[in-house]
C-alpha cells in the first residue's frame, strides 16, 4: 500500500505491516513515489508528433496547422470538432470510420457505447456541408460509422 502525504517531514518510508496487506510505503509527494518505484534516470517526456499537413480529398482541402478548411477554395467555417472529424474522414475518403475508430481519433478516448457525441457533431458538419454546393457529404454506414463521399471536381 502507498500513501502520499503533502507532510514533507515524512522521512520514514516502510512504516509498518497493515492488517497483513502488506508493507505501508509512505512518501512526500508523486515524483519520490516514482523515483521509489522506478529507479535510475528519469525517463524523457515523448515528443509530440508532428503537426499534420494539409489533408487533400478532391476539391476539399483540411489544412489543421492553418486551421482551415477550404472547398473549392472557399473557407467553410468549421468548429476545430467539426475540422478535426472531417480530416478524419478526408484522409481516407469512401473508408468506412467506425465510431470507436472516430471517437478514438477526435476524441482521444475511449468509445463507451453512447455514440449521442459523434452523432450530435456529425449533425452540425452536415449542415454545414448541405450549405455548400456539389460540397462533401458525411454518409452512414448504419450500425457501424461513417465515410465520406466527395464528389469528383
Amino acid at each position: 500500500m502507498v500513501c502520499v502525504s503533502a507532510d514533507v517531514s515524512v522521512r520514514e518510508r516502510v512504516v509498518r505491516r497493515l492488517d497483513d496487506l502488506g508493507p505501508v510505503v509512505i512518501c512526500a509527494d508523486l515524483a519520490e513515489l516514482r523515483a521509489m518505484l522506478f529507479p535510475g534516470p528519469p525517463v524523457p517526456a515523448p515528443v509530440p508528433p508532428p503537426e499534420p499537413g494539409p489533408v487533400r480529398c478532391g476539391d476539399l482541402v483540411v489544412d489543421p496547422a492553418r486551421h482551415l478548411v477550404t472547398w473549392r477554395g472557399e473557407p467553410l467555417a468549421l468548429t476545430r470538432l467539426e475540422r478535426e472529424l472531417l480530416a478524419r474522414l478526408a484522409g481516407d475518403p469512401g473508408s468506412v470510420w467506425s465510431y470507436e475508430r472516430i471517437f478514438g481519433s477526435v476524441w482521444g478516448g475511449t468509445w463507451l457505447g453512447d455514440a449521442a457525441i459523434l452523432h450530435s457533431a456529425v449533425k452540425r458538419l452536415r449542415r454545414k456541408l448541405r450549405e455548400v454546393a456539389g460540397g462533401p457529404q458525411v454518409q452512414t454506414v448504419r450500425g457501424v460509422g461513417y465515410r465520406l463521399a466527395v464528389p469528383r471536381g
